[in-house]
């Protein structure tokens, strides 16, 4: 008999940074066509013989239209109750983009939101908890 491990699943998740001229303009939310309903950062499942880093630029390109550039890892996100479908654990990439972001896949929307007006409380997931330690690495 053959032994499978039940572990969480793996995800990964984006904060787009926007620049335009070498200018910083906000970072990109999207609004979720499924459950849970709600404003999230773009990501999603990696798949099966995928690199972490490989599905993060394929569902950043799926969900935005963007083409991406990794900057940096953020963290890894796992509390069990991140997620009210199932356990995730997520690996968080801080990334760059050009161009206006433009929904896809299962994003109903994409928009760039400047940082003083990111609405914290639409939020999904833990994604407030991730936001709010990006803008604090962004002081640091």
């Amino acid at each position: 008999m053959a032994f499978t491990p039940k572990t969480p699943y793996l995800t990964t998740d984006g904060i787009i940074e926007i620049y335009k001229d070498e200018e910083f303009k906000g970072i990109v939310l999207i609004e979720r066509k499924n459950e849970p309903r709600g404003l999230a950062l773009p990501g999603g499942f990696v798949d099966v013989g995928e690199r972490v880093e490989d599905a993060l630029v394929r569902e950043m390109k799926e969900e935005t239209n963007l083409d991406v550039s990794i900057s940096r890892v953020l963290g890894i996100y796992s509390d069990p109750a991140r997620d009210p479908r199932f356990h995730t654990a997520s690996v968080v990439y801080v990334v760059k983009a050009k161009g206006m972001p433009k929904g896809g896949d299962d994003a109903k929307e994409a928009k760039l939101y400047s940082l003083d007006v990111i609405p914290m409380e639409k939020l999904v997931f833990d994604h407030t908890k991730i936001v709010q330690d990006y803008l604090h690495s962004r002081k640091s």
